[in-house]
């Protein structure tokens, strides 16, 4: 057998170390392998003390969505710290393992399939983009381990069985909310479409945003598609300007969103821009600057909300991570919360008596709306609409189901 040469032995060990990275906990002091109290868990794979009840996390802690995951696990973190404070669930504590899927459906299948199988979690929580629960849900399904989205909004998520909850509004209630935000807010007649053609997420929104706003009156004048991680959207907002619309419809992510929105100003569009919840991001306006102005979104929560329970809420997380919390994080703080609470009603902690547990919730206090789970295993909530006014976020309006 011939010997490998240098660089040919130099390309497999990076290969190597490139496989061992993937789907591993997220480093500790980042929000990975955890517990709830704060102090790291065992490393993944390591069992738990008879005591503990470990919970699995998937989030995008890297990749194109990372503000999406780290704010989400923040909000899951604050609310199992404070469920062990308050006891924890059946006289046992909390502990969560997390594990960063870097923003790609592939590698959350991947640790939805080690939390299952290796760390033995009794309930999964996450993911945020559509695509990456997809991925997940049906290893949960399969393995019948409950398993509960904080903030994926496309109607399939949940479709893949009884096992798979949501604690937020699904896309055709978010479409259906800027649709008539459009007309009968902004009294826009006309409206063009850019969406994200490998996103679950944004063709659901468009498609359900094209369809009310045509019921509704209105008139669809171009759909142009983009793929996420594209940098150059020039020639699809050229030929979105050559229809002349009052307002663009942009259902895609932060990340994405932000550098559109330049681009049209760039191109002479000078219309308003709209969306969803996956613009809801700091990032927004660092990727925006002064042309994200004047664009409104939908979204979960507004931190405006004088709500006693709300305010609170912001005030602990404000205290705990040294900023207001996105909808994002409110959405992971009630997904934690919901679970905590069938957990303690479950009978026991087997797949099929925590899954009945969540399935009967109802009327639970969330801080982004009051959870009601229907038949489905979707919440039925109300959805806010946004301002992007002087670099952050006005509340405008509350559009109820």
């Amino acid at each position: 057998m011939r010997r490998l040469a240098p660089m040919l032995l130099a390309a497999l060990a990076v290969m190597v170390a490139a496989c061992e990275k993937k789907t591993q906990p997220a480093p500790s002091g980042e929000g990975g392998t955890q517990a709830a109290q704060g102090q790291g868990a065992a490393p993944g794979g390591a069992p738990v003390d008879a005591n503990t009840i470990l919970l699995g996390q998937v989030g995008s802690l890297t990749g194109g969505q990372a503000t999406f995951g780290i704010s989400t696990r923040n909000g899951i973190e604050l609310a199992l710290k404070e469920a062990n404070a308050a006891g924890g669930v059946k006289g046992k504590k909390l502990s969560i393992r997390v594990y960063d899927n870097q923003s790609k459906p592939e590698e959350a299948a991947q640790a939805a399939t080690r939390l299952i199988t290796q760390d033995k979690v009794a309930l999964i929580l996450g993911d945020v983009a559509s695509s990456n629960s997809l991925a997940m849900a049906e290893k949960a399904q399969a393995a019948g381990v409950p398993m509960i989205t904080p903030s994926s909004t496309n109607p399939t998520v949940t479709d893949k069985g009884d096992y798979i909850f949501r604690v937020c509004f699904i896309d055709p209630f978010q479409g259906f909310v800027m649709a008539k935000f459009a007309r009968e807010n902004l009294k826009l007649n006309t409206v063009a479409v850019l969406q994200d053609n490998k996103s679950a997420y944004s063709i659901g929104l468009a498609d359900v945003f094209t369809r009310k706003f045509t019921e509704m009156g209105g008139k669809v004048t171009a759909v142009e598609s983009y793929s996420q991680g594209d940098t150059d959207y020039r020639a699809q907002l050229t030929a979105i300007r050559k229809s002349q619309p009052e307002g663009i419809y942009v259902p895609g992510y932060y990340s994405e969103v932000g550098i559109i929105a330049r681009q049209a100003r760039e191109v002479g569009l000078k219309v308003p821009l709209m969306g969803g919840d996956g613009w809801d991001s700091e990032k927004l306006f660092e990727l925006g600057g002064s042309a994200i102005e004047g664009s409104y979104f939908s979204n979960h929560y507004s931190p405006d909300n004088p709500d006693p329970r709300v305010q609170k809420f912001i005030a602990d997380y404000k205290a705990a991570y040294g900023a207001v919390p996105d909808a994002l994080a409110a959405l992971g703080y009630d997904s934690a919360r919901v679970a905590v609470d069938a957990l303690e009603r479950a009978k026991d902690l087997s797949g099929p008596s925590v899954r009945d547990a969540i399935a009967q919730t109802k009327d639970f206090p969330g801080v982004a709306g009051t959870v009601t789970l229907d038949a489905q295993r979707n919440a039925v909530k109300s959805a806010v609409v946004l301002k992007v006014e002087d670099g952050k976020t006005q509340y405008v309006t509350t559009i109820n189901p």
